[in-house]
């Protein structure tokens, strides 16, 4: 096979396109960067990304797909008050539209019309930050090769956050303005205008930390699921099962809890060994019996009534 031969690529993601092929003859371009869907391999040329995405990058665009999903529950529960009805069915809805927005999105990515997506294999943390890795060969020139190495990780968030804040806007209003009659009308579209601020902050934080959230939202996952469930049993006052069980919305989020729990121990897992790593999965009951078993040592009733005395 014929191939073009040029100076080597400089820097860490500059490489060679693919101008010319006919047969074992290939010409390659200059040094430069690679066109969006491609990263360069090892010899500096520039590669379509052809892959299936692995286990653990299906988990992080799950995880990133249910940051919006969990606060927009959090608002409408926030400010929908005593009004049950009107709390489920804006919970419904906020479901629909992410679950809406994410098939929409795996729809129009590449490659178009199906609900699978082709990638390009995360190898290291600075394939998220390739524009800090531009080279200056005579320190006064910067040849710019930036480029979404990690093709769709990175760009498909965006397309995604901009599908939810879309569909929010065409259906909440409407719904929220039908049953939920009983809030004020200032309560009424809060957590509405709550999202108009957390999706601003979520996607600057996939802008900055996109490659750390990938490594560290396993651990993530994890903490926040059992310090978010300590403070929910506190806060309700459980001490006992029965206190768990009297109530349906306490089981309710007693179960999203260990669901999150097993996600956060299968991501770390990568269910690499399956005979090895499913056993793990045993432990996601156990926050919640250490905390029934050592509630009584504690009593948080008694913290909670001294705290709002002002003891």
């Amino acid at each position: 096979m014929a191939v073009d031969i040029q100076p080597a690529c400089l820097g860490l993601y500059c490489g060679k396109t693919l101008l010319f092929k006919n047969g074992s003859t290939e010409i390659y371009g200059e040094c430069g960067v690679c066109p969006r869907g491609q990263r360069t391999n090892a010899q500096k040329y520039c590669q379509p990304c052809a892959e299936s995405p692995e286990l653990y990058d299906w988990l992080y665009l799950g995880f990133m797909a249910m940051l919006p999903l969990v606060l927009h529950w959090f608002f409408i529960e926030w400010y929908s008050g005593k009004k049950s009805s009107s709390a489920l069915f804006q919970h419904i809805t906020a479901l629909f539209e992410c679950s809406m927005a994410a098939v929409i999105t795996l729809l129009v990515s590449d490659p178009v019309g199906v609900l699978y997506i082709r990638s390009c294999r995360v190898l290291m943390l600075s394939d998220w930050y390739t524009m800090l890795y531009n080279p200056s060969p005579d320190y006064v020139t910067t040849v710019h090769c930036t480029h979404e190495a990690v093709y769709p990780l990175y760009t498909i968030v965006f397309i995604y956050y901009a599908f939810c804040l879309v569909l929010m806007m065409l259906l909440r209003p409407l719904l929220v303005k039908k049953i939920a009659c009983g809030l004020g009308k200032s309560d009424r579209f809060k957590s509405i205008y709550a999202a108009l601020y957390f999706f601003p902050i979520l996607t600057v934080l996939q802008a900055v930390g996109g490659g750390l959230l990938y490594y560290a939202f396993p651990y993530i996952i994890l903490v926040l699921s059992l310090v978010t469930l300590a403070v929910y049993m506190s806060a309700s006052e459980i001490e006992n099962c029965y206190d768990l069980l009297v109530r349906k919305k306490r089981l309710i989020v007693l179960f999203s809890h260990w669901l999150l729990h097993a996600y956060g121990i299968i991501s770390i897992s990568r269910v690499d060994k399956l005979e090895q790593d499913l056993p793990l999965l045993a432990l996601v009951p156990t926050p919640a019996l250490f905390y029934l078993f050592t509630a009584k040592f504690t009593e948080p009733s008694r913290i909670l009534s001294e705290g709002a005395n002002g003891h």
